[in-house]
């Protein structure tokens, strides 16, 4: 592996580890407090994507590596090695939360893994899952691969508040994991693998439908927006407010 992609896979390592490790853990000891959950897990997300955004990205995620390589803003190999990296992270942390926390209290549901509401179905949990990586993946695009997005104002602020307002929808549902590698780690630890395929399938095709669409309609050549009507570029030019029309 060349310099510079183990050193991007390294960030993208910590990245997931720091997600895994302060998410589930606030699982583990917040004690059913949603909104202390969506906010342990939006603030480290918001943090890491600040921190490490400009090495790697700020991935973090698998599903939404997948909507780089799918819209070929990430080579292959490089695509390749931020899913081991953001694998081994999850991981890892949940290894660690293992080992730190008694097994008393370390259960599926405290460990993090993501489980079903049994008063829902698996297709709701499963739908429920690809829309709520949608939307993190389109803001992930909108805010950093978009080079008019607000990445370099507000670097992970807007992705931090995405993840947290999902949690606080669909947390009590499916967990709101939102990605593969944040619910690989906590599932494996934890041998916890029932209707696992919802927290796989759901975020890559969520992500995927995203960062195709966000492409397709706002990135691309083709069908890049117009400016807005009343600029000089737009060649329409509309009175302000206040000012009467000739």
């Amino acid at each position: 592996m060349e310099g510079e992609t183990l050193r991007r896979s390294i960030a993208e390592f910590v990245g997931a580890f720091a997600l895994v490790f302060v998410g589930a853990g606030s699982v583990m000891t917040g004690g059913g407090d949603l909104l202390g959950v969506a906010m342990a897990h939006g603030l480290i997300l918001a943090i890491m994507v600040t921190a490490l955004g400009h090495i790697s990205g700020g991935h973090f995620n698998p599903a939404v590596t997948l909507g780089f390589l799918m819209t070929r803003r990430i080579r292959p190999l490089l695509g390749l090695s931020y899913w081991v990296a953001q694998f081994a992270g999850g991981v890892a942390a949940a290894l660690l939360l293992k080992w730190i926390y008694p097994d008393n209290i370390s259960d599926a549901a405290k460990l993090g893994a993501p489980t079903l509401n049994s008063q829902i179905s698996v297709g709701a949990g499963f739908v429920l899952e690809a829309v709520m990586t949608f939307f993190l993946v389109w803001v992930v695009f909108a805010t950093a691969a978009d080079p008019r997005g607000a990445f370099t104002i507000i670097a992970g602020f807007a992705i931090g508040l995405t993840i947290a307002a999902d949690i606080l929808l669909g947390g009590p549902l499916t967990g709101a994991a939102m990605n593969p590698a944040r619910a690989l780690g906590p599932m494996l630890v934890q041998n916890q693998w029932a209707d696992g395929w919802i927290w796989y399938i759901g975020p890559f095709l969520g992500g995927a439908l995203a960062a195709l669409a966000y492409e397709l309609l706002y990135l691309s050549p083709v069908l890049r927006p117009r400016p807005p009507i009343g600029t000089a570029e737009s060649g329409v030019d509309e009175p302000r407010v206040g000012e009467a029309s000739l």
